[in-house]
């Protein structure tokens, strides 16, 4: 949902219009369980990415400038997800349920690979003619970008640093009056634009670092319902549809969800489009406002 496509009204944040017709179930879930860590739901699969290697080989070798990974193919596939499934573009905050106006993907980057190298933190919002090819190049650009500065220098890294220099006694006061503002949707933009805890989906890349998918929670604060992380590729035998046993190549996914802004049901057909794109690759070519024409079983 864009914001010029809809009109805010009483009760809408800056970030996400309020869902009013929800089943009631939901409404209570809100006020009888507020923490979004309470309500973690955990899902762990594998997607079969066969197609998708030589799909991203032969892309690679047209633009060898940069490399697209399958960590980009899942980015732009579970952008489209939530393109299609607008569900899972919802948030609850100060015990209601909102839908955001736009999706955004995060991410942390290391800018060394080193034990003492600095995290960054990474904040997209693709396009309605948002591809992979699109993404992907502004993924490296960004990521090359921070890596070329050893330390924090703007966004809200640089918030992040100011405000640990603060001394604990006023530190602390200081954070609880953040967290009554977020509870009210009303913190200042300096506080949220490209904080990853304020993201539709937030995804960490430990494939990157030959580490394994992993439960990963949710956080209190903030407004981001999806956290998903990546694991290593890796070899697999799967029983094909036609009943014949053939190795094929995986990789680990896990995601874990807040249960409150959608049921079991919906959240797996959500899961089955992403693993339809990763085995029909030439989907991630699209722009984000053509449907993938996907047929739910």
């Amino acid at each position: 949902m864009s914001e010029q496509k809809y009109t805010r009204r009483w009760g809408d944040r800056r970030d996400g219009r309020w869902v009013r017709d929800v089943p009631g179930l939901q409404v209570i879930m809100a006020h009888m369980l507020p923490n979004r860590t309470d309500c973690e739901c955990y899902m762990q699969d594998s997607f079969d990415v066969t197609e998708l290697l030589p799909f991203l080989e032969e892309k690679n070798a047209r633009h060898p400038e940069y490399k697209t990974t399958v960590f980009h193919a899942l980015l732009i596939a579970a952008a489209r997800m939530v393109k299609e499934r607008p569900k899972m573009n919802r948030f609850i905050q100060g015990r209601r349920i909102y839908e955001r106006y736009e999706i955004s993907l995060a991410f942390v980057a290391k800018r060394r690979f080193q034990d003492n190298g600095e995290e960054a933190l990474m904040f997209f919002v693709p396009g309605e003619d948002e591809t992979l090819d699109s993404l992907s190049a502004r993924v490296v650009g960004k990521v090359a970008e921070t890596r070329r500065s050893a330390t924090s220098t703007d966004g809200i890294d640089a918030v992040i640093d100011g405000f640990a220099k603060i001394p604990r006694l006023v530190l602390m006061p200081v954070l609880r009056v953040i967290r009554w503002l977020d509870f009210w949707g009303v913190n200042p933009k300096a506080f949220t634009d490209g904080d990853p805890n304020y993201s539709t989906i937030f995804l960490s890349n430990l494939g990157s670092i030959k580490a394994p998918a992993v439960y990963h929670h949710l956080n209190n604060y903030g407004t981001n319902s999806i956290m998903v992380t990546v694991g290593t590729i890796h070899k697999e035998e799967r029983i094909m549809p036609d009943g014949s046993k053939q190795i094929r190549d995986v990789v680990d996914i896990g995601a874990t969800l807040d249960e409150r802004i959608a049921d079991g049901f919906y959240f797996a057909r959500s899961l089955k489009l992403v693993k339809h794109m990763f085995t029909h690759p030439e989907l991630l070519d699209l722009p984000l406002s053509q449907p993938s024409g996907y047929e739910y079983e």
